[in-house]
């Protein structure tokens, strides 16, 4: 029987520490570019409602899912961003550039 439970990856941060993250949405392009939108995953109550809650959104870069780099492009990040607000909605809420 198949495994239902979350797809949770591990990522390492800026400074080296790996951080595990639940995989909620993957976009692929008609071109073949691949994306995964993250939530950070928390062992306790108390860090998970310190956090701001952001979407962690990531190209993948290798046809087995081992490389992820963030998106450089603002404007290819603006598009992908949208389109997982989009497919997200539902799931998640959103705060505009405002913060409304």
């Amino acid at each position: 029987m198949g495994d239902f439970g979350p797809d949770i990856i591990s990522v390492l941060d800026d400074s080296g520490t790996e951080r595990d993250f639940e995989v909620v949405d993957r976009y692929d392009t008609d071109d073949d570019r691949h994306y995964l939108a993250l939530i950070q995953m928390f062992d306790n109550e108390a860090d998970m409602l310190a956090d701001s809650g952001d979407l962690l959104i990531l190209k993948v870069s290798d046809e087995d899912d081992t490389v992820l780099d963030p998106i450089e492009d603002d404007a290819e990040y603006d598009a992908i961003a949208a389109i997982f607000e989009e497919r997200l909605a539902g799931l998640l809420e959103f705060e505009d550039e405002d913060g409304e």
